[in-house]
């Protein structure tokens, strides 16, 4: 054999060699089974040219969740929303906040043209058709149920989070995303709020939440959902109580209830300041059933208040209703702030376990003769001056030159029942003002309530007090 022929011949070798090489790389990256062994090479190759959308994912997955993940699905009526609007509309940001109102029928009248502040209509699917075919005893409650699907279809893009909720709620957004970022969204997730009646809970279930406040679904679990949606409502076509069915139906996928403090449905009546001035330690995410009880602000109509407490929470939802306890000890005197509602001043250094407890100022939900009535601990309001607070309510918020937030508080009427007689105490009478100072700084993780000082010269009718992180062992008792 010639020279040329060798030359030739080794040639056509390597090009086989190497298109053999190229073709089996190219198999390993893109065909072999990922759950099957392979050299430390290939896989660098393979995570080095995996396909755009693939990283593209993963780099999703990654970024923080944020209000863009969230969807809201709000449950209303033409007839009804007249009177409720200005309660989506105080939390509601236009182009920001994703997802729709659901309306029984088309709006008319005075709701054209559609307001721009108001999150997108649309109109409930066919309810007589769905009635047909699964043959639902509750029409309501399936246009209710059957609405989580009808929100879920619309929205795919970056969704993370499904909420529902209905038109007389109020959210605090900010909260409720720093809350669902410190869980995994690719994982089955049922949130929501109990009843704060406790008959309310024993009548529909403990293990549900109640739909009004809001509950929030991840997106597997919402998928899941919608997708058994219709046959769920024909297992469940006896049930008429949309929370109810909605649990039943995400129990039949596996998934139970994770209770959330800051969800609240307000199955109260009358006067709730009470309520509002003893929060339990987490963030405050919603507020249902507005209008079912007085203003939250006196002096104020139901839309004032909302829109009022609501410019304290443009300023910082994360201590929104916190409850911070402190005490001037050389006038005997036990400050309790609500931030961005109220302030409470009692003539007596108190311990903080009772002012923890609401003063029951509300009614309960229905008639209930016998305790217990709530889901948690209540005290009486009292006539004893050193039992009784001084209220004042939120008036103003603004940012200081130094990085604070100031909260200022007036006093909403004069006790008039005379001073607490226990040995050393002054009388807090003639305070009029209280301004709350609190860094400009979220307080996200609150594992431990902040601690504050008071500032106060006798006869002064201003009373100041700076929020500070409470010292390691610091007894505030």
């Amino acid at each position: 054999m010639s020279t040329f022929d060798k030359s030739k011949v080794i040639s056509i070798s390597k090009t086989v060699l190497i298109c053999g090489l190229v073709l089996y790389i190219t198999f390993i990256i893109f065909f072999s089974d990922s759950n099957c062994p392979s050299s430390e090479l290939f896989s660098s190759f393979r995570s080095k040219w995996a396909p755009f959308n693939s990283q593209s994912n993963v780099a999703q997955t990654n970024i923080a969740t944020n209000i863009s993940h969230l969807v809201f699905g709000l449950l209303g009526s033409e007839k009804a929303w007249h009177n409720r609007k200005s309660y989506i509309e105080s939390w509601w940001r236009p182009n920001i906040t994703k997802g729709y109102l659901l309306l029984d029928f088309p709006p008319k009248d005075d709701l054209l043209p559609w307001s721009i502040n108001s999150p997108p209509y649309k109109i409930s699917d066919n309810v007589v058709k769905l009635v047909e075919e699964t043959k639902h005893v509750d029409p309501t409650v399936l246009r209710l149920v059957h609405g989580i699907m009808e929100v879920f279809r619309e929205e795919h893009e970056d969704l993370r989070w499904l909420v529902m909720g209905d038109d007389d709620s109020v959210f605090f957004v900010d909260n409720m995303v720093d809350i669902l970022a410190q869980y995994d969204h690719t994982k089955y997730y049922y949130f929501g709020g109990h009843s704060e009646f406790i008959l309310s809970n024993y009548w529909y279930s403990f293990n549900q939440g109640f739909g009004g406040a809001g509950f929030i679904l991840s997106y597997p679990l919402a998928k899941a959902l919608a997708k058994d949606m219709v046959n769920c409502l024909k297992r469940y076509n006896y049930l008429n109580a949309a929370d109810k069915t909605t649990m039943t139906c995400i129990a039949d996928i596996g998934v139970n209830l994770s209770p959330l403090q800051g969800i609240h449905q307000i199955d109260l009546r009358g006067d709730i300041s009470g309520f509002l001035s003893s929060h339990p330690k987490s963030l405050l995410m919603s507020l249902h059933h507005l209008d079912m009880v007085d203003p939250i602000f006196p002096s104020m109509d139901r839309s004032q208040s909302i829109f009022h407490l609501q410019n304290a929470a443009n300023y910082d939802q994360s201590r929104m209703l916190q409850q911070t306890i402190c005490h001037k000890r050389s006038s005997n005197w036990t400050f309790s702030v609500s931030w961005g509602y109220s302030a409470h001043i009692y003539e007596k250094i108190m311990p903080r376990s009772w002012i923890q407890r609401p003063i029951e100022t509300f009614k309960t939900w229905q008639k209930s003769p016998n305790p217990p009535h709530y889901m948690f601990d209540v005290r009486n309001p009292s006539l004893d001056p050193c039992e009784a607070p001084h209220i004042f309510f939120f008036k103003s918020v603004e940012k200081t030159p130094r990085n604070e937030i100031l909260t200022t508080y007036i006093r909403a009427w004069p006790r008039g029942i005379g001073a607490c007689l226990y040995a050393g105490n002054l009388s807090a009478e003639y305070v009029s003002e209280i301004h709350v100072y609190s860094p400009a700084i979220k307080r996200i993780e609150i594992d431990r309530c902040e601690c504050c000082d008071i500032i106060h010269e006798a006869g002064s009718n201003k009373a100041d007090v700076k929020y500070r992180e409470c010292k390691t062992d610091e007894i505030i008792a």
